[in-house]
């Protein structure tokens, strides 16, 4: 709990905000954007740190750096939240976390998954670094498949019930903190599922409406994301079958973005089209609900042809929008998993394999061209 974590936070180097210190959570929507507890519009700036949701339990990096190290990075990308994936798994076993894992980090040695995930919370907030909890797989391991056993909001390890039960869990653990302001139900919805539809195991558009009030009734200050089937790529009938939650103003529509495997754009105009089609077109409809594109990333060096082609046509496609994004992911070094191997390179991430530099410096002057940055590193 946030209590129990204060011994371990004092353990972080302190941390001075870099950020926009006017963001005053909770956030709410009015129509297609979020504003903070003054009324300020909020665009989310996220970046994802998983770690959580892997086969380690823990934020990755802690074995190359402090936590406080880490902290200041993200700071100096200019972002103002962290997108944190988490795993069901995770939450009820909370196992202890590997000695290897947080070798930069002695305090953590010996300790349970979620006094780690405590601290590293608490040490975000400290920086007024935003969090958005992310149920991003049942049985933790690297996302995401057709049969990884995680493509839906349950299995048979983990019934509807405990992933209702587990969000109210974590949402209770973090209610105290402010500057937690969202739950992103579910991670890439896959294997069958649907928006409706006649089958009630598959219908992810009514366990999206129960999972939201089961976090709202835990805290009804949280923001809810909501993604969409198709690996959240397809949001097709949100707009005729909208979520309705019980509280009001806390919806956000969460899409995922990543080059099409065998589908270059010959401009930007037919990437227009294409996102339009997918998501965007939420932009115009009604109900107003705000975007967060929750991830989309590419090779941090930027020289992987159609991929990277691609990363700098949506990167004006986000700008030219004025969407909110999270960029997949932080992590310099792999966690094990799944097609994973611990501790080699990230290829997609933004820190290098010692967490103390940004290795992927074009992508990052990309991404502050969206909300025009000045470079701080």
């Amino acid at each position: 709990m946030i209590r129990a974590a204060a011994v371990l936070l004092a353990a972080v180097l302190p941390v001075t905000p870099l950020l926009a210190q006017t963001i005053q959570p909770p956030l709410h929507t009015e129509g297609h954007n979020v504003l903070d507890a003054a009324g300020h519009p909020v665009r989310l700036i996220s970046v994802n740190w998983y770690g959580f949701d892997q086969k380690e339990y823990v934020a990755g990096g802690l074995d190359h750096a402090p936590l406080a190290t880490i902290v200041r990075e993200i700071q100096e990308l200019g972002v103002n939240s962290v997108r944190l994936p988490w795993a069901n798994e995770t939450l009820e076993r909370n196992p202890l976390v590997p000695d290897y894992a947080v070798k930069a980090n002695p305090q953590f040695r010996g300790k349970h998954a979620m006094d780690v995930m405590d601290v590293v919370i608490d040490a975000l907030a400290a920086a007024h670094i935003m969090v958005v909890l992310d149920n991003h797989v049942s049985r933790a391991d690297w996302c995401c498949t057709e049969t990884d056993g995680n493509g839906l909001w349950y299995n048979a390890d983990y019934p509807e019930s405990k992933w209702l039960a587990d969000w109210q869990t974590i949402v209770r653990r973090y209610k105290r903190q402010p500057w937690v302001i969202g739950a992103d139900l579910r991670n890439e919805l896959r294997s069958g599922a649907a928006w409706g539809g006649s089958d009630p195991k598959l219908d992810w558009h009514a366990a999206a409406e129960r999972g939201g009030n089961a976090v709202l009734a835990a805290n009804p200050r949280l923001l809810i994301m909501v993604e969409s089937p198709d690996y959240s790529t397809n949001f097709t009938g949100f707009d005729k079958l909208p979520v309705v939650l019980k509280v009001k103003q806390r919806l956000v529509y969460s899409p995922h973005a990543y080059n099409i495997e065998g589908h270059p754009f010959a401009s930007y105009d037919e990437l227009k089209q294409t996102y339009d089609a997918r998501a965007g077109f939420l932009l115009h409809s009604e109900p107003a609900v705000p975007l967060w594109v929750g991830e989309f990333g590419t090779c941090q060096t930027l020289d992987c042809g159609a991929t990277s082609d691609w990363f700098v046509l949506f990167i004006r496609y986000l700008k030219e929008n004025h969407l909110a994004w999270s960029y997949w992911p932080l992590n310099g070094t792999q966690s094990s998993g799944a097609s994973r191997k611990y501790d080699t390179v990230e290829t997609y991430g933004l820190l290098s394999t010692d967490y103390q530099h940004f290795a992927a410096p074009k992508i990052i002057d990309l991404l502050r061209t969206i909300e025009d940055q000045p470079s701080t590193h």
